[in-house]
């Protein structure tokens, strides 16, 4: 708690709103929007490479969390303060952070895969950056971010040689989903049904079973997607580059719209069920792969509004 209240001391207006922009930067959204980009515009397996990342990651994120039980600063001592703005996305449990764990391996993961010196300073700055933020708005311990960090910088390493390779070797892509979805789900059915003490945040217990079943359900996707996806589809990611800003654009708009569409469908017919959550997400992930990849060819012409005569 000391170098917490070292930097609540610190704090300023300014400093407090442009660390609350940069921490962001970790959220889920824009760490699947980030994959996405890569497996749409540059390379497929390099995309493959930054989902493992965030899906590995987020799944042991979450399972320490709910085990771990790690109260959040404040709670632990009422006398200390957080950044209000920073409330929001800070709710569950303390150890690991969540936004450190999906910086790091998706600004970790660019950072691997690029051949520019420039960009590679760039996200390892950011990565620092956000993983400070979490601490400079008082939403978490330095053990926690540092645990984090740990725990992105390994995956970087060691999924880069399994997806560097699937060229030689396109299954590892299905296996490294399966094994990932079989965890994930295992990892959800006993968070469910293990005997919890009787002091456990239901709140903080029922998002560790959405978050786990949603992982299962977007790594079980991949697990399908990318065998189909390179035996029947095979699409090529090359267009304009201002082509390629409007693919990720609407392709995002497009998962974001199923995302909200889905949900009161699916709760319809399967009730609170986490099958329900895991069945949404897959289906994102398979529209993602599958799907919108189907316009691809439009987006290499140039977006024509007319068919050449």
């Amino acid at each position: 708690m000391g170098i917490l209240y070292a930097l609540e001391g610190v704090r300023t207006p300014l400093l407090d709103a442009v660390m609350s922009a940069l921490t962001q930067l970790g959220s889920e959204t824009l760490v699947i929007a980030a994959a996405l980009a890569v497996y749409w515009c540059f390379s497929k397996k390099h995309g493959y490479y930054l989902m493992a990342i965030g899906l590995i990651g987020t799944a042991l994120n979450q399972f320490l969390k709910i085990l771990c039980r790690v109260p959040r600063p404040w709670v632990r001592d009422p006398n200390f303060t957080i950044v209000e703005a920073a409330r929001a996305d800070a709710g569950g449990y303390s150890f690991p952070s969540g936004h450190t764990q999906g910086v790091t391996g998706s600004l970790g993961g660019i950072a691997r895969l690029t051949k520019s010196t420039a960009l590679r300073v760039v996200c390892i700055v950011l990565a620092l950056v956000v993983a400070f933020s979490r601490m400079y708005l008082g939403v978490h311990y330095p053990s926690d971010v540092g645990f984090s960090l740990a725990v992105g910088i390994v995956l970087i390493f060691a999924l880069y040689p399994v997806f560097e390779g699937l060229d030689e070797h396109p299954r590892r892509a299905e296996l490294v989903f399966g094994i990932t979805a079989v965890l994930s789900l295992a990892a959800a059915l006993w968070v469910e049904f293990r005997a919890w003490p009787a002091d456990i945040d239901a709140d903080n217990l029922a998002e560790a079973v959405k978050t786990l079943n949603m992982m299962f359900g977007i790594a079980a996707a991949a697990a399908v997607g990318a065998p189909i996806e390179r035996k029947h589809l095979r699409f090529e990611v090359a267009a304009p580059w201002w082509a390629q800003i409007l693919k990720v654009a609407l392709g995002i708009a497009g998962i974001l719209g199923l995302r909200i569409a889905l949900k009161p469908l699916l709760a319809l017919v399967l009730g609170p069920l986490g099958i329900a959550t895991a069945i949404r997400y897959g289906l994102l992930i398979l529209f993602a792969i599958l799907v919108w990849p189907r316009t691809f060819p439009w987006f290499a012409a140039g977006c024509p509004l007319k068919k050449k005569k």
